[in-house]
């Protein structure tokens, strides 16, 4: 029996990334015969083992903004330093006017956050951690702050293990 075919009940292949749509907007430019109407999807991605990623994908119709922002997520992806399922210390982040707090919980706290920095610490693999989001809801701009916030966290490790092999 061929796998093309469709009666085939085989194992699905599990996808390397699990996805999340954190936003799909409408958008609009106004030109002279009138509107045209394009799809913006924001969504992160992440394989709950370290690696996350945040991606748009702008396109005519939704399916062909979700991949572009799943393209895009990949390549704006990075690797999360996780220490006993938590992050390793504090850290607070300001991209634009959305300001994100990051802070290590103790085992079995679970995840105390929402909207956006939710998604993103679930799909880097954090079990444990709690946060604040300031400022702005605007899901992107929060979901951007969360993930530099975690690549700080990872740069700031490796930085005082190099002070550390250097002495």
């Amino acid at each position: 029996m061929a796998k093309n075919d469709r009666r085939f009940k085989g194992k699905k292949e599990k996808p390397e990334f699990e996805q999340k749509l954190l936003d799909l907007a409408r958008v609009t430019r106004v030109v002279k015969g009138g509107r045209r109407f394009r799809f913006r999807a924001t969504l992160v991605i992440g394989n709950r083992k370290g690696k996350v990623g945040v991606g748009v994908g702008k396109g005519s119709d939704v399916t062909d903004a979700i991949g572009k922002a799943f393209d895009d997520a990949k390549k704006n992806m990075i690797t999360v330093a996780i220490k006993n399922n938590t992050i390793a210390h504090a850290v607070e982040h300001k991209k634009g006017s959305a300001k994100v707090i990051l802070k290590p919980a103790k085992e079995g706290r679970s995840i105390v956050a929402g909207g956006a920095v939710r998604a993103v610490v679930d799909f880097a693999g954090i079990r444990d951690i709690v946060s604040k989001s300031l400022g702005t809801a605007n899901k992107l701009n929060v979901a951007r702050a969360t993930v530099e916030a975690l690549g700080m966290l990872s740069e700031s490790k490796t930085r005082k293990e190099r002070i550390v092999k250097a002495s």
